[in-house]
């Protein structure tokens, strides 16, 4: 599980096709992997990915073609930057809200505008997902938890703050832009309880 706070910005270093699907090896910034072991998670732009190298700056995953398929990490090139946080430890602060980075879609950023010293960014997301998506309820996009500010159809608004614009990719977001999309946890559970108790 993940909070989508973002720890650092990661740069890809390397991205090697394998017989199936490709390894992508990411240099961690500011990302310290002191107590990192091969299995472990690292949520790379909100994608729950499993570490199977790393070295005191870098480290490796493998992108399964399903995942390169439902998410925008097909998209990556080398010199690209990325969210990374790594998975939550017992006792740690939950300061964004549930993730568990299983992207549910790719959205696509329709429209990027100041808002006094903030940025308001208007998202649109598959049809089928839009449903999850309310005013003040939880989204995570490209690995950042955000609060909704507006929801018109399948597409919502979110407003940055300046420490977000700059402390992940959000300050060079351009409309047309792809972006990986999580729902909110406890909304998918809820729908499919509900069309449980109904049967």
């Amino acid at each position: 599980m993940f909070t989508g706070i973002v720890q650092a910005m990661g740069k890809i270093h390397a991205i090697a096709p394998r017989a199936e699907g490709v390894r992508i090896h990411v240099d961690t910034g500011r990302l310290a992997l002191t107590d990192a072991r091969v299995g472990d998670s690292i949520a790379v732009n909100g994608v729950c990915l499993t570490v199977v190298e790393f070295d005191a700056h870098r480290f490796a995953v493998d992108v399964s073609p399903e995942t390169l398929r439902c998410t925008s990490l097909g998209r990556l090139a080398v010199g690209g930057r990325v969210n990374l946080e790594l998975a939550l430890r017992l006792g740690d602060r939950l300061g964004g809200h549930l993730v568990s980075g299983h992207v549910d879609g790719v959205g696509r950023i329709r429209s990027v505008r100041a808002d006094g010293d903030c940025l308001r960014l208007r998202i649109e997301v598959p049809v089928e997902l839009a449903r999850y998506v309310s005013r003040k309820g939880s989204v995570c996009v490209d690995g950042v938890s955000l609060t909704v500010n507006a929801v018109e159809g399948a597409t919502f608004e979110v407003q940055i703050i300046p420490h977000t614009r700059e402390e992940t990719l959000f300050g060079g977001y351009e409309p047309e832009d792809t972006v990986n999309i999580e729902v909110d946890l406890i909304a998918r559970y809820l729908e499919r309880l509900i069309a449980d108790a109904k049967t």
